[in-house]
């Protein structure tokens, strides 16, 4: 019996009982789909967090004040700032690893232009935190030094405060009022978009520091050189463990907090969580995966099963197919036949699924759809030799009945 004709009866007695071969080979079909899927979610949060982490800016490092105790009573994180620009000063000055340390000061406040207004949050920065966040500046100016120096009233506006006050104008030198402080607007940000939190970046103001704490978010809670943040970036990835080691032994020093006393400061390296967080979706999506490899076995189970009830239900047709002359092996070749083929028609239909719930999830994540050209090759793959593996022993179980006894099977 060539392939060619024991291919076309292997399709004919899959056609005979085409709801048992469809039913047979679902298991196939929801495995292969699923292997795809999961693969391609995994692949897709991990370039989902590759982009937060270039929007957020590269080899960063927040340090943010800690807890802070009166009179014995420890208050919250960040309740009183322990951090100052002589803190950022002394970093950049004595830790080689880093080039930028950007003090800056936060808050809220509602934003005023004309009879539209928008609460929003506030910060006051030196020309340096721009830099450490590779904020772009799609139209206008940066806040310089001069503006540094003279408490200037001069605003950078995200694209979202653009949007909500301008609508389709850029804003760029309009009055905006702060806090009722008049500002004028020097220059529009280039929209960055949500961190992985759901925060929109691009719902922020940058203002000189001097004139956030003297004129906007000021007080006795940020009197002095007190700061709320202060933005690092290090040379490189590879240095941003070294770096922050190094930040904590200065300001340890700086802060005179004695051995075995707890920081009152804490450094935030953004890279190590958001990876964390892209290891934790791969080991779930690997985990799915696992699982949805359990289908194409479970399936394999279902081909075997059914090709075992083939054989008996079809013992008289091997008889009649020897009697005239077939051999064992042209036996064997059509039962092995019928198994692959089962496993190859849901493979195919699986990879269909499979690209198809892939699509549906990237859409649903807002990520980008990222189908791994080797987890569909290796999926079907593995659809073909579970059809091999367990279509042996039905196969083998035909070849070897006895014509005479298969005949008299009824």
């Amino acid at each position: 019996m060539s392939a060619l004709d024991c291919l076309g009866t292997a399709w004919d007695a899959l056609r005979a009982n085409l709801l048992r071969s469809v039913l047979t080979a679902l298991g196939i079909i929801i495995g292969v789909g699923a292997v795809i899927i999961m693969v391609a979610v995994g692949a897709g949060a991990e370039s989902r967090v590759q982009d937060v982490i270039k929007s957020l800016g590269a080899n960063l490092m927040f340090v943010l004040p800690g807890s802070s105790s009166n009179r014995g009573a420890r208050l919250g994180r960040g309740t009183l700032p322990t951090l100052t620009e002589d803190d950022a000063d002394a970093m950049m000055g004595e830790i080689p690893t880093i080039i930028y340390a950007a003090p800056s000061v936060r808050g809220g406040g509602q934003v005023v232009h004309g009879n539209l207004n928008w609460s929003t949050t506030i910060y006051g920065i030196r020309p340096d935190n721009l830099d450490a966040r590779e904020w772009v500046i799609e139209k206008g100016r940066p806040i310089r030094a001069e503006d540094l120096r003279a408490a200037g009233k001069v605003a950078l506006i995200g694209d979202t405060i653009r949007e909500k006050l301008f609508g389709d104008g850029s804003g760029l030198g309009a009055g905006i009022r702060i806090k009722r402080i008049p500002f004028k607007v020097v220059g529009v940000l280039k929209a960055k978009g949500e961190t992985p939190m759901g925060r929109d970046q691009d719902d922020v103001i940058f203002i000189p520091l001097t004139t956030a704490k003297k004129r906007v978010l000021g007080g006795r809670r940020l009197s002095g050189r007190l700061v709320t943040a202060i933005v690092v970036k290090a040379r490189s990835g590879d240095e941003l463990a070294a770096a922050e080691a190094a930040i904590k032994e200065l300001l340890r020093q700086r802060h005179r907090i004695r051995p075995g006393d707890k920081d009152d400061f804490r450094v935030r390296n953004l890279a190590e969580l958001l990876q964390k967080r892209e290891e934790s979706s791969r080991i779930m999506a690997l985990l799915l995966a696992a699982v949805a490899s359990i289908s194409l076995l479970v399936g394999g189970i279902g081909i075997m099963n059914i090709m075992l009830v083939s054989v008996t239900e079809r013992t008289r047709e091997i008889g009649l197919r020897m009697a005239v002359g077939a051999s064992q092996r042209d036996i064997m070749a059509q039962f092995l036949t019928e198994a692959v083929l089962l496993s190859i028609v849901g493979g195919s239909i699986g990879i269909a699924v499979g690209l198809g719930g892939a699509a549906v999830a990237a859409n649903l994540a807002s990520w980008p759809l990222l189908v791994q050209p080797g987890a569909v090759v290796l999926a079907f793959g593995v659809s073909a030799v579970v059809g091999i593996f367990f279509g042996f022993y039905p196969a083998r179980k035909a070849s070897r009945l006895d014509p005479i006894e298969a005949l008299r099977h009824e």
